[in-house]
């Protein structure tokens, strides 16, 4: 199977920009660039940070823009969200019995998971023991079969000291979860905005940048959050039962394409500046 994985929005009301760039015509784009190159995908994967401010403009927005998708797809809420806006705007999406934005999927290449960490009044992340339990269940529930899980917050640290501290608060304890039921194969999430793969307790995971501004690479410490203006991405996840492969695509990329056979480019460096 095949699935686009976005993250980290950011959209804001149609015509104002933040930053200093247009969110709203970033995510266009990339939904232009999926509907020509990837209409074999079994659905696109968003995973949080919708809206900057969780404003109503902003989702009704994404809910046009995602209409224009001609393949299914799934909204996590990240902490920029506001989840009671935006479920009057999405209406439709799957929420637990305690009414956060969580629910999964069956696909041929295991279930997909995916859980909601947004937590009002902090930029952190937070699963309360309503959630947790329902993930427990939901592993659980699976026997043992191939599970994939998709939330916005890092469940681990990145080294990345000013994104660390907005990390998911209980990372130990979703730890111990995916120990016990040892069925997960790789977690998807968004929140740093930098593409870093990785394994945690033995379980590979990806992130990438975002579709508006990225978190610029740092390891010391900061006073706030460095900003970067580098290119945005989304990913291409191949999955089957013995592999899960991660492309990550700039796909606003305008740089030459050339034949690295043809003899005649490749002695001419002025041809390719041009």
């Amino acid at each position: 199977m095949k699935i686009i994985h976005l993250t980290d929005l950011h959209l804001v009301t149609p015509g104002q920009r933040l930053y200093g760039l247009d969110p709203h015509a970033r995510l266009l784009a990339a939904i232009d660039d999926i509907n020509a190159s990837h209409t074999d995908t079994d659905f696109v994967l968003i995973t949080g940070d919708l809206a900057h401010h969780g404003e109503a403009a902003a989702y009704e927005a994404l809910k046009a823009a995602v209409n224009r998708l001609a393949l299914p797809y799934h909204l996590l809420l990240g902490n920029h969200d506001d989840r009671a806006a935006f479920l009057r705007v999405f209406p439709e999406t799957a929420v637990d019995d305690g009414g956060f934005v969580q629910g999964s999927v069956t696909t041929p290449g295991g279930t997909f998971i995916f859980l909601d960490t947004h937590e009002p009044g902090t930029h952190e992340g937070s699963l309360c023991e309503a959630r947790l339990a329902w993930l427990d269940r939901t592993l659980a529930n699976l026997q043992g079969g191939p599970a994939f899980l998709a939330l916005h917050h890092p469940p681990l640290p990145l080294a990345i000291p000013a994104m660390d501290i907005l990390a998911l608060r209980q990372g130990r304890e979703v730890a111990a979860i995916l120990k016990r039921r040892g069925n997960v194969r790789h977690i998807f999430f968004g929140h740093v905005h930098r593409p870093i793969h990785g394994t945690w307790h033995g379980i590979p995971f990806s992130t990438l940048r975002g579709l508006n501004h990225q978190v610029a690479m740092h390891f010391d410490v900061q006073s706030g959050i460095p900003g970067s203006h580098e290119p945005p991405a989304y990913a291409i996840i191949l999955i089957d039962d013995a592999s899960v492969v991660v492309h990550v695509h700039d796909f606003l990329d305008a740089s030459p394409r050339f034949d690295l056979f043809d003899k005649e480019i490749e002695r001419s460096a002025v041809q390719l500046a041009l």
